[in-house]
């Protein structure tokens, strides 16, 4: 296959083995600020995916809270096939601090009474979103922690 400019267009979906983190790359930008940016797969590619009213909300509630666990978290967005999530964190190159920070904010989720800004003026699709969806999905990422580290079957 050809290279192609996307990370991950590059990883062969068949080898890895859900949950996992997995840093995707480093980006540095010209004052030497860097970009750690990582794949947290919760979904087998390809044989299974989070709904979208669960993933929405696991994506509200991640993006709030574990801006409570570190100060320089980027982004926290969804991805496309909805198997996962890409997490970007300013100037931190410790992969066991950053499943920490993962590893407390699902907890929080867990702990959540509702979903954060889940209203028609803070969110684009506010009728979409489904607590107990995010809860169950936290769960079963929680429960399998320990498999975190492991990405290739």
């Amino acid at each position: 296959m050809p290279q192609m400019n996307v990370e991950s267009f590059n990883l062969d979906h068949t080898k890895v083995k859900a949950p996992y983190l997995r840093l995707v790359g480093v980006t540095e930008g010209e004052h030497g600020d860097k970009i750690y940016k990582y794949d947290l797969r919760i979904k087998q590619p390809n044989q299974e995916h989070m709904n979208m009213p669960a993933l929405h909300s696991l994506e509200h509630l991640m993006a709030e809270n574990s801006r409570n666990h570190h100060d320089r978290v980027v982004d926290v967005g969804p991805m496309g096939c909805q198997t996962g999530f890409y997490i970007s964190i300013l100037n931190d190159d410790s992969y066991d601090n950053i499943l920490a920070v993962i590893e407390k904010t699902l907890k929080d989720v867990l702990d959540a009474e509702e979903v954060p800004a889940c209203n028609e003026v803070q969110c684009g699709f506010a009728a979409s979103h489904s607590l107990e969806g995010a809860q169950e999905l936290a769960r079963e990422l929680l429960n399998k922690r320990d498999e975190w580290t492991e990405v290739f079957q």
